[in-house]
């Protein structure tokens, strides 16, 4: 087996949430062009059967399953679905989130709740879920994409960092649960990315100064740019990665 070789996703099963559009789809359509199945989720069908038919024209494999990701009924019935049609889950890449600009002062209690909902609670019950698939196989992949705001903090916004940081902590506790049974979990932790999401801020002149001091390849990232670190630790190639947390942020955390 090549290196390359063992970057590829042929006859695997992968479910991306969120994976209509932005870093989710980006993701999605690499480990279709890895080989892999990918079975894509969010709240909005046409947006999935569009992400569906663009992984499809160019070659790869997918399926949609509209449902809301804090449904945890909707959850339960997503992975059972999928391991009646195909057998098996490979790999899950959890990568919804939500944001609420606001102080923490300037939020009140079902705020709050809905936030961290989204952004930890909904991720650690679709992990446990899917992992009870992937540990009867004695394999799998278990991948949250958290951001930098889990390593540091901006001002007028309060509770999306803090959600982060508790995913990041899951995603490190999973690996040492999981690990014994083939189960690698990690996390990517992305940058300033022009996705739909930031169309205003990208383009905002105005940010483009502190963009270009305060990132050392001083440019806002492609939305694409998220999916070799996806693929990587999706792959063989990261069979011994465990409990990582894999920046992809241009250098901006770590410039002083």
């Amino acid at each position: 087996m090549t290196i390359l070789d063992r970057f590829s996703q042929k006859g695997r099963v992968a479910l991306v949430t969120g994976g209509g559009r932005g870093l989710g789809f980006e993701i999605a359509r690499a480990l279709a062009e890895a080989g892999a199945h990918v079975v894509v989720t969010g709240r909005t069908a046409a947006t999935l059967d569009e992400a569906v038919e663009k992984i499809a024209a160019a070659g790869g494999s997918a399926s949609a399953a509209a449902f809301d990701i804090a449904d945890r009924a909707a959850q339960r019935a997503a992975l059972a679905a999928i391991e009646e049609r195909h057998g098996r889950l490979d790999v899950l890449v959890n990568n919804v989130g939500a944001r609420d600009r606001r102080p923490l002062s300037q939020m009140d209690d079902e705020a709050i709740d809905e936030l961290v909902r989204t952004d930890f609670s909904a991720a650690a019950s679709l992990s446990r879920d899917a992992a009870a698939i992937m540990m009867r196989q004695a394999s799998g992949r278990l991948i949250a994409v958290t951001s930098i705001g889990g390593h540091v903090a901006m001002p007028n916004d309060g509770v999306y960092p803090a959600a982060k940081q508790a995913l990041t902590g899951l995603m490190r506790s999973m690996a040492v649960e999981y690990g014994p049974y083939g189960i690698t979990s990690n996390a990517i932790a992305p940058g300033w990315f022009a996705t739909e999401t930031n169309a205003a801020m990208a383009a905002n002149a105005e940010l483009m100064p502190f963009v270009r001091q305060r990132i050392p390849v001083q440019r806002w990232a492609r939305a694409d740019e998220i999916a070799g670190a996806a693929l990587f630790l999706a792959s063989d190639a990261a069979s011994f990665v465990n409990g990582h947390v894999l920046v992809v942020d241009g250098g901006m955390t770590v410039r002083m």
